[in-house]
C-alpha cells in the first residue's frame, strides 16, 4: 500500500560526485525531456535514478547509503522503481547486484542508451548540446573530454570512465551556444584531464584552439578551467589566458604532492623542481592567476620527512586555492600494490595541518584585497547576503563574496561591480558601485498605490 500520493511516471534523477556526474545527469534528463518524460532533479518522483560516484571510500559509501534509502523507500511503497548508473555501479556491478538486488537496474558510465531504453526512452543522438542544466541559471559545466589515459598510481577513474576521448570543437562550440541561448554567461570547463584535450582528435593538444573558439560565443562573459595536468601543460593557453578577457585568470590543476619519492611512486610524470617551475612559469606569464590545486596527504610511505616537505612548499607556493584529502586505498589501482601503511588518524592530522596552513595564507591574501574592487557574479541569495564569486573563485569549491541583502537589492544571475570591505579566512564583503540600494517601505507603499 502506498504511503504518500506521488505523480506517476515522474523520474528524479539523484546526482553524487563532481561536476562530470553532475553534466552526465543534466544530458540524461534533456534526453528524457526530448522523448516528452517529465523528469526532475533531487525532488519526487515515483521513478529515481542514482548517478553514483565510486571514486573514494566517502564517496562509495555515500553512493551505497543513498541506494538503501531508496530501495527502503520502494519496498514501503514510497516509489515505484529505482535504476542506478554512474561510476560505482560501473565499477562494482557483481557485487552490487549481489548485495543490493532490490534495485531495478544497474547501469555503468557508458549505458545511457540502456538505461534511456529502461525509462521507456529512445536515445536521440541528434541531441549535441541538448541538456537539463541543474546548476544556476548563470553557470553551467561543460565537459569537452571523457575519461583519462594517465597511469596515476592512486586512481580509479580510468576503470570506471575508460580511455581519454575528446568532444570535436564544433560539438563544444554548439553546446556553448545552446547554453548561452538559455542564459548561462560562465562555461566551466571540465575533463579529467584538460590538458590532454585534442591529442586523440586532432594528434595534438589543442585546448587553446577550443578556446579561441567558445570566447566568440555570444553571451558567455567567462570561461574556467578545471582539472588541468602538469605534465605536458599547454603553454599556449597561458597566452590566450593573458589576451582574452573572457578566459577567467584561474586555473585548477590538481598536484597531489611535491616529493620526488613519492611523484614517482604515484606515477605523476614530474618531480618537485619541474612542477615548482611550472608554477613559477604561470605566475610570470599570467600574474594575476588564481592557482587552485588539490593534495593528498597520507600516500603508502609518505614519512614524516616526505610530509615536512609538503608542508613548507605549500608555504612558498602560496596557492590562492587549495583543497587537501587523504589517501584511500582503491582496490585494481596500482598503489593497492603498495601496503596502506598511514594510519588513519595521522592522515586526517596532516591533511588538518595543511589546511591550517593554507586558512592563514588565504586570511592573508583576502586582507589584501579590501578596499578593491572585483568582477562579481551573483549565484543566489542566502538568508541575509547576496553570495557571489569573483573569476577567481569556482562554485561550490572556493572562496565568495557576500553583500548585505537588507542594504541593497541585487539580481542574480547579474555582474555587478564590488568594493571588498572586509575579509575573513575564505570570504570577502563588499558593497556594489553598480546598483540600486533596497527601497525603503514608504517608497515601497508608494509604487503600489
Amino acid at each position: 500500500m502506498r504511503t504518500k500520493s506521488l505523480k506517476k511516471n515522474r523520474i528524479n534523477v539523484v546526482t553524487l560526485g563532481c561536476s562530470k556526474n553532475v553534466y552526465d545527469s543534466e544530458v540524461l534528463m534533456g534526453q528524457l525531456k526530448a522523448n516528452n518524460k517529465e523528469v526532475v532533479h533531487e525532488q519526487e518522483g515515483n521513478i529515481v535514478v542514482i548517478n553514483t560516484c565510486g571514486f573514494i571510500d566517502n564517496a562509495k559509501e555515500q553512493s551505497v547509503n543513498t541506494i538503501l534509502e531508496f530501495v527502503e523507500k520502494k519496498e514501503q511503497g514510497d516509489v515505484d522503481k529505482v535504476f542506478v548508473t554512474g561510476c560505482l555501479s560501473e565499477r562494482y556491478k557483481p557485487d552490487l547486484q549481489k548485495e543490493i538486488p532490490n534495485v531495478d537496474q544497474y547501469f555503468g558510465t557508458t549505458e545511457l542508451p540502456g538505461l534511456l531504453k529502461a525509462l521507456e526512452a529512445d536515445y536521440k543522438h541528434e541531441l549535441i548540446g541538448e541538456r537539463l542544466t541543474t546548476t544556476p541559471k548563470n553557470y553551467a559545466y561543460l565537459k569537452i573530454a571523457e575519461g583519462c589515459d594517465r597511469p596515476c598510481s592512486f586512481c580509479a577513474i580510468p576503470l570506471m570512465r575508460g580511455g581519454h576521448k575528446s568532444t570535436p570543437i564544433e560539438h563544444l562550440v554548439t553546446e556553448a551556444k545552446k547554453l548561452a541561448a538559455n542564459g548561462v554567461k560562465e562555461l566551466i570547463l571540465i575533463a579529467q584531464d584538460l590538458t590532454y584535450y585534442g591529442l586523440d582528435l586532432y594528434k595534438k593538444r589543442n585546448l587553446a584552439e577550443l578556446l579561441e573558439n567558445l570566447v566568440k560565443v555570444e553571451g558567455i562573459e567567462w570561461i574556467r578551467l578545471h582539472y588541468a595536468f602538469p605534465t605536458g601543460f599547454p603553454m599556449d593557453v597561458l597566452e590566450i589566458m593573458k589576451r582574452e578577457p573572457k578566459i577567467c585568470n584561474y586555473l585548477d590543476i590538481p598536484l597531489q604532492h611535491i616529493s620526488d619519492d613519492l611523484l614517482k611512486s604515484m606515477r605523476r610524470g614530474t618531480t618537485h623542481k619541474k612542477t615548482t617551475d611550472l608554477l613559477y612559469k604561470f605566475r610570470e606569464i599570467v600574474p594575476e592567476m588564481a592557482i587552485r590545486t588539490t593534495l593528498i596527504v597520507g600516500y603508502p610511505g609518505e614519512t614524516e620527512e616526505h610530509f615536512q616537505e609538503l608542508k613548507e612548499w605549500v608555504k612558498e607556493m602560496r596557492f590562492e586555492r587549495l583543497g587537501c584529502f587523504t589517501y584511500s586505498h582503491e582496490e585494481n589501482t596500482h598503489a593497492y600494490n603498495l601496503e596502506d601503511d598511514v594510519p588513519d588518524d595521522v592522515k586526517q592530522q596532516r591533511a588538518n595541518e595543511i589546511m591550517e596552513i593554507q586558512s592563514q595564507i588565504s586570511w592573508e591574501l583576502n586582507q589584501q584585497k579590501i578596499g578593491e574592487t572585483f568582477k562579481v557574479i551573483i549565484d543566489r541569495k542566502e538568508g541575509n547576503y547576496f553570495i557571489g564569486r569573483t573569476e577567481f573563485d569556482s562554485p561550490d569549491v572556493d572562496n565568495e563574496v557576500l553583500i548585505d541583502a537588507t542594504e541593497i537589492y541585487l539580481k542574480t544571475g547579474e555582474y555587478y561591480d564590488i568594493k571588498i570591505t572586509d575579509a575573513a579566512d575564505f570570504d570577502l564583503y563588499g558593497t556594489p558601485l553598480n546598483a540600486e540600494a533596497k527601497p525603503t517601505r514608504k517608497e515601497l507603499k508608494i509604487k503600489t498605490v
